[in-house]
């Protein structure tokens, strides 16, 4: 899978580690994502765990570079969000 990252220009690096998540856990969760929904324009969001079990929300869109994805933001899923994940995840297994 060939991933691009956006860059956070004040500290020229990866937007995902201001959420402290490594590429590694963005991988993992696109993989094999527990749930996939459309976003805003061209945008996908995925929802999935890490290896460790870490619940990732994960924003991507088609990388204009090449054939791969363009991952925007990755953070943790908390609150209402994971509560709502949670319920639907409960739904699917009855």
């Amino acid at each position: 899978m060939n991933l691009r990252y956006y860059y956070n220009p004040e500290t020229d690096q990866p937007h995902i580690y201001d959420h402290d998540v490594s590429e590694r856990e963005v991988e993992d969760v696109l993989v094999k994502p527990h749930e996939e929904a459309k976003g805003r324009d061209q945008s996908r969001i995925a929802i999935g765990a890490t290896r460790e079990g870490r619940l990732l929300k994960v924003v991507c869109v088609p990388d204009e570079i090449g054939d791969g994805i363009f991952v925007v933001t990755a953070y943790d899923l908390t609150g209402k969000a994971l509560t709502a994940f949670r319920r639907r995840m409960r739904k699917r297994r009855r």
